[in-house]
């Protein structure tokens, strides 16, 4: 294997990991405490939650992203009371029992601000401080990482990725002035939120475009609906039905075509659900791609 050698995006601290970005590929392993979560694989309870993330913890992830609100298109929102009632034990309990770093989901301040009072590791804000700014100057205090996406549910647009990289640079900015650290701050194109189905395509097609940006790529590709739509294994409910596989398991391999693609066009954290099957695609794809 091959020495390593810094890339210029340098390296992340996040909990008892360091990220160094270019080495590989790390892998970002999913737990919904949403009982509606759009994958099928919503948790209803902390015992059910905890026990997955050990089981993603042992496949290969390199940190572990825990939401308690909905991300799936039509989703009602829930009160923030509700949000910490689902997410905090868990994120207590995860902090006793693996050394894996955790993840937050969430763009409420007070969810945030408990999750990391509870050990949790990072903030990951769907929609790169538009909601809520003062995300990125409660990153800065307790000297996490922030991933910030950009969302366009709020503002549809016809040039996708001149949308996506103003976004993202505008959000980049917004973390410096609040003064979160450059190395802490990762990027995020938002695949399936607020984009059509080409435009989902269009940037995993242009991924490497981001790179503009010198900050490391996360790319939540997951089970997306694109890629139902593309395998035209839609409506994915009658399908799980007849043959009894879960609907995200229908989108695995599509979800196998973009992880590795993603990762020749620049990814550099990749947040999944089937984190075993995952993990090896990225390593196949990191010994193409990295020659690592």
């Amino acid at each position: 294997m091959p020495d390593y050698k810094p890339s210029k995006l340098g390296s992340t601290r996040c909990g008892r990991s360091v990220f160094y970005w270019g080495k590989r590929t790390y892998v970002m392993g999913v737990i919904n405490v949403s009982p509606d979560s759009f994958s099928g694989d919503g948790l209803a309870n902390i015992e059910g939650a905890v026990s997955r993330a050990k089981q993603l913890a042992f496949e290969g992830a390199d940190i572990i992203d825990i939401g308690g609100e909905s991300t799936r298109p039509g989703s009602t929102p829930i009160s923030t009371a509700e949000e910490l009632r689902r997410v905090i034990p868990v994120v207590e309990k995860l902090a006793q029992e693996i050394s894996v770093p955790l993840s937050v989901d969430t763009y409420k301040l007070e969810v945030a601000r408990q999750a990391l009072n509870a050990r949790a590791n990072m903030i990951n804000d769907i929609w790169g401080l538009k909601k809520e700014p003062r995300l990125a100057e409660l990153a800065a205090q307790k000297g996490v990482p922030i991933a910030l996406m950009s969302n366009q549910r709020d503002s549809p647009c016809h040039d996708i990725m001149s949308a996506v990289i103003f976004d993202l640079k505008r959000a980049i900015e917004q973390a410096l002035s609040s003064g979160v650290p450059w190395e802490n701050i990762i990027v995020d194109p938002g695949i399936g939120f607020g984009k059509t189905q080409e435009q989902n395509l269009e940037v995993l097609r242009r991924l490497e475009e981001l790179q503009v940006l010198n900050r490391p790529i996360l790319l939540g590709s997951s089970r997306k609906s694109f890629i139902g739509w593309v395998l035209d294994l839609t409506p994915e409910q009658r399908l799980s039905e007849v043959s009894f596989v879960p609907p995200g398991d229908q989108r695995l391999e599509g979800t196998a075509a973009t992880i590795a693609i993603g990762i020749v066009k620049g990814a550099d954290i990749v947040r999944v659900h089937d984190v075993k099957e995952m993990a090896r695609v990225c390593k196949m794809s990191d010994a193409i791609v990295r020659g690592v």
